[in-house]
């Protein structure tokens, strides 16, 4: 779920540069077959509140247009099952097949509105300093539905992974109905079934390569999984 490209990385700081949504990039080059990447330093801490700021931010960066080149995000219900399915199979033992009795039902069509999209805008890399809040670590960036930050961000699994807790439905709520584009905040909604399915078997893989505090995370996905399911 979370390829990382410092070429990538090092395209977005440079091409978003002066616009507060990153850090200064300084420099990239080589080193003995691997990439290397510089960029400042910022003084802060990471967000744990005020998800209204978050929805702003993710709007703004989602008016940009992805740079050419950058690979094409998960999109739509049958992208993100093939997905699921992929990340199941290198899983072992009766949790998987819990996950695959889960999977949602229905289909959601893909997105042609594709942007940027950072890819992992979760608590710990969104970092609040000098009255702003800027995003870190931009490793994995694509050109995708933008649905899919407001996933990561709103993920039960990543909040309570970084952040100590899911986000409230209150919470929820008021980062949905902060993001300006409603249209991107619906499908989110029509989608989030398929990204609790999604996460939940990113969690069991995790969980089973030795990351223990992600067995909790992945119980919080499958619960608001069966949740949303029971609404739709």
């Amino acid at each position: 779920m979370f390829e990382n490209d410092p070429r990538h990385e090092a395209i977005c700081l440079m091409r978003l540069a002066g616009t507060g949504m990153v850090p200064k990039f300084v420099g990239t080059g080589e080193f003995d077959g691997w990439t290397w990447l510089i960029y400042r330093h910022l003084i802060g801490q990471p967000w744990v509140q005020q998800t209204e700021q978050v929805a702003h931010l993710l709007g703004r960066l989602h008016d940009q247009t992805a740079p050419e080149g950058f690979a094409l995000g998960v999109n739509g219900s049958e992208a993100l099952a093939t997905q699921t399915y992929s990340i199941l199979h290198r899983c072992a033992g009766s949790q998987v097949q819990t996950l695959l009795d889960l999977r949602p039902n229905g289909h959601v069509e893909p997105s042609s509105q594709t942007s940027l999209i950072h890819g992992d805008p979760v608590p710990g890399n969104l970092l609040v300093h000098d009255g702003t809040l800027t995003l870190i670590d931009w490793q994995c960036p694509k050109n995708g539905d933008p649905a899919e930050d407001l996933a990561i961000f709103a993920s039960p699994a990543m909040q309570s992974l970084y952040r100590g807790r899911p986000l409230s439905e209150t919470e929820t709520a008021e980062f949905l109905a902060a993001y300006p584009n409603p249209l991107v905040a619906r499908r989110y909604l029509r989608l989030s079934k398929w990204y609790h399915w999604r996460m939940a078997a990113y969690c069991l893989w995790k969980t089973q390569q030795g990351h223990a505090d992600y067995s909790e995370a992945m119980e919080l996905e499958i619960a608001e999984l069966r949740r949303s399911v029971h609404e739709a």
